[in-house]
């Protein structure tokens, strides 16, 4: 399929638009200063998060995170990011106006596991003002330099639920999920001019219903295959279900992206985080697991793709925000897959069959006629490679850039 024919496809759903151009700020007069913010205050804690809110208002493709889990990544006593590494917050003005807003993240144990200094920067934001953009990476560096690291990477986040990069391209869909970030073309173009270059591109394919095909040979010698190594597949009725697999399911995870660019060993909280997050949102029929034995090897996380809601509600949950996520639900078409992988000692026996032959039942099954599969490294080169045997096209991609401080 064409990446036209994916346009054309999505504007039929109410997915693709043309995105307007972000709004250029009426006074560039003053010098931009850059403040910390005190994350024990709620009013300097709700001026960052709102930022955003007044620079995509009315944008038809941004889809906020929801409030809650924002404020989340801003409270050091209750997100486990803090219980191993640090982070802190700017925001940028020009006067009393706010033009910008920057993370910067150490994460230790990641550093310690790939003998790196780098620190992070994440939830970027900014009015189309190169000035402003950077003072803000001003500061980010400086405050890498006091802390002996040497290197400053991102678009990164707090864990693997917050996404990878900065789009580069696909600017006229909307995201499937919220941990896909959004940005305008502005924001590559910033980070370039200031020095920046590319690390790795996360890239996101779509499949549709009617091209998704694992051929039946594949399929059958990856049965025999996988029926030798003693692999089977679980499937959920219920959340209790799935919650009694839970711990498993995260170690699971674990180690099975320690080939990835991106990946540090969990602490055994972020795990707890990172399973709870998931079940909270969970549809248990359409998460799947590899078993062996009692072990799970492998898993398949998807989703119902609720973003026009979530749009809808502008990130907040009430009663009536909650209804329509339901009644979204029900109505969706697409589904997000974000989290698809196998233990690294199973690819080649079969698992990687079955977790795409699981992929195609998903979709056929409830009746999605699209598919996201959200942020595949390009250092995942058997998983790209598969993606484009079973007919996924590349629609969107997210690039994370580097520059030494």
């Amino acid at each position: 399929m064409a990446a036209s024919q994916v346009t054309t496809q999505s504007l039929k759903e109410g997915r693709g638009v043309v995105p307007r151009a972000s709004a250029m700020p009426s006074d560039k007069s003053g010098q931009v200063t850059i403040d910390l913010v005190d994350t024990r205050k709620r009013d300097q804690v709700r001026e960052f998060l709102r930022l955003p809110f007044r620079l995509y208002a009315g944008h038809p493709l941004w889809v906020p995170l929801l409030r809650m889990d924002a404020t989340l990544q801003l409270n050091r006593d209750n997100h486990p990011f803090y219980r191993h590494s640090d982070a802190d917050f700017f925001l940028a003005r020009r006067g009393q106006t706010l033009m910008g807003r920057i993370a910067v993240l150490e994460n230790r144990p990641y550093n310690q596991y790939h003998g790196t200094r780098q620190a992070q920067f994440y939830l970027f934001e900014c009015e189309n003002d190169f000035d402003s953009a950077a003072a803000l990476f001003d500061r980010a560096a400086e405050w890498a330099r006091a802390r002996s690291l040497d290197t400053l990477v991102g678009p990164k986040g707090f864990g693997p639920l917050d996404g990878y990069g900065l789009l580069v391209d696909g600017y006229e869909f909307r995201p499937a999920m919220t941990m896909m970030n959004y940005n305008p073309p502005s924001y590559p173009a910033f980070v370039e001019r200031l020095g920046f270059e590319k690390v790795v591109d996360f890239v996101s394919c779509y499949l549709g219903a009617d091209r998704f095909r694992l051929p039946s040979r594949v399929q059958r010698v990856a049965e025999r295959a996988a029926a030798r190594s003693g692999l089977r597949v679980v499937r959920f009725r219920s959340k209790s279900e799935l919650r009694a697999w839970a711990d498993r399911i995260g170690d699971a995870y674990n180690r099975a992206f320690v080939d990835n660019w991106e990946y540090y060993p969990l602490s055994r909280e972020e795990i707890r985080f990172l399973t709870d997050s998931l079940l909270a949102v969970a549809d248990p029929r359409l998460i799947k697991i590899i078993a062996r034995g009692d072990e799970v090897v492998g898993f398949l996380f998807a989703f119902r793709d609720v973003s026009a809601a979530l749009q809808r509600g502008g990130g907040r949950l009430h009663p009536l925000s909650i209804l329509d996520l339901l009644w979204e639900m029900r109505r969706t078409k697409w589904v997000a897959i974000n989290g698809a992988g196998v233990l690294p000692e199973i690819q080649g026996r079969g698992g990687n069959a079955l977790l795409y032959g699981e992929m195609e039942k998903t979709i056929r099954e409830a009746g999605f006629q699209h598919a996201d599969l959200t942020q595949v490294a390009e250092s995942a080169v058997q998983m790209r490679s598969d993606l484009e045997t079973i007919g996924g096209v590349a629609y969107k991609n997210h690039r994370v850039y580097a520059r030494a401080v």
